[in-house]
């Protein structure tokens, strides 16, 4: 439970509260599973604050400081986190349905099984961070950065993720679904299992990605640079890779039934035992 003097010196204002934290900067302030829903904290200290299973939801943290923070099992649903400094935070199984997130620094912080469904984190930095079985259902990513962030059996159902960059990022059995994924940066990225049927990828660059066992039925990936990709054993069933960069791709045992290859560039690929689209073997 909070501490209920560090609350009532939160409720008192901004003022009241950066002068006790600049007068005891040793303390950790405890907020813990107090009910903050609709709190106006913008801009406030709440580094390492400990707020694990509190409420606040609608909360107005905007330009907030909570670096180090730990926000697990919290509830933030439609909270204003824009420009928030979350680096390094804890969020494990955090709740931020609806969030606003734009700008916000998520860099190396912790929301594993955290619920992000219809969260707008447009250009917000989320690399290094581990979204392990994250759900970002309906969520707007757009031009946010996920290098070398984790994202193992994470959901991207039905994403935005035009312009984001997922360099070295583990996507390996991610669910991408129908995602907008349209100019998207995927180099050298694990998405080994991942499911990325009927999804958007025309104009990305996945140089260099492992897609092996990847499910790829109806992906648009015209005009994407798909080079040195690993598709071994993937699933491309009618998938548009019109004008798309497979030079040096390895396509062993991949299933590209009547997919559309149509001004492709497949110098040096490798298509053995591979299903064609007329549906013969490659011998």
């Amino acid at each position: 439970m909070a501490n209920r003097e560090h609350l009532a010196l939160l409720q008192q204002g901004a003022v009241t509260w950066l002068e006790w934290r600049s007068s005891y900067a040793q303390i950790v302030p405890d907020l813990s599973a107090a009910n903050l829903c609709g709190a106006n904290f913008r801009g406030a200290n709440l580094t390492k604050a400990n707020l694990k299973r509190a409420n606040l939801d609608r909360a107005k943290l905007i330009a907030a400081n909570l670096c180090g923070a730990n926000l697990s099992a919290a509830s933030l649903c439609e909270a204003e986190l824009i420009d928030a400094n979350l680096q390094k935070a804890e969020l494990v199984d955090a709740q931020l349905i609806s969030a606003q997130m734009m700008g916000a620094d998520l860099a190396y912080a912790n929301l594993i099984g955290a619920d992000l469904r219809g969260v707008d984190l447009k250009a917000a930095d989320l690399s290094h961070a581990n979204l392990t079985a994250a759900e970002f259902i309906g969520a707007t990513l757009s031009e946010a950065d996920l290098s070398v962030a984790k994202l193992s059996r994470a959901s991207l159902v039905y994403a935005n993720l035009t312009g984001a960059n997922f360099s070295h990022a583990n996507l390996s059995s991610a669910n991408l679904y129908e995602a907008e994924a349209i100019a998207t940066y995927f180099y050298r990225a694990n998405l080994c299992q991942a499911n990325l049927s009927e999804a958007h990828f025309g104009g990305a660059y996945l140089f260099g990605a492992d897609l092996s066992a990847a499910e790829l039925y109806l992906t648009d990936l015209r005009w994407t640079n798909l080079s040195k990709v690993n598709f071994t054993n993937a699933n491309l069933i009618r998938a548009d890779l019109r004008g798309a960069n497979l030079s040096r791709a390895i396509f062993i045992g991949a299933n590209l039934t009547e997919a559309k290859l149509d001004e492709a560039n497949l110098s040096k690929a490798i298509f053995q035992g591979a299903i064609m689209p007329d549906g013969k073997v490659f011998r």
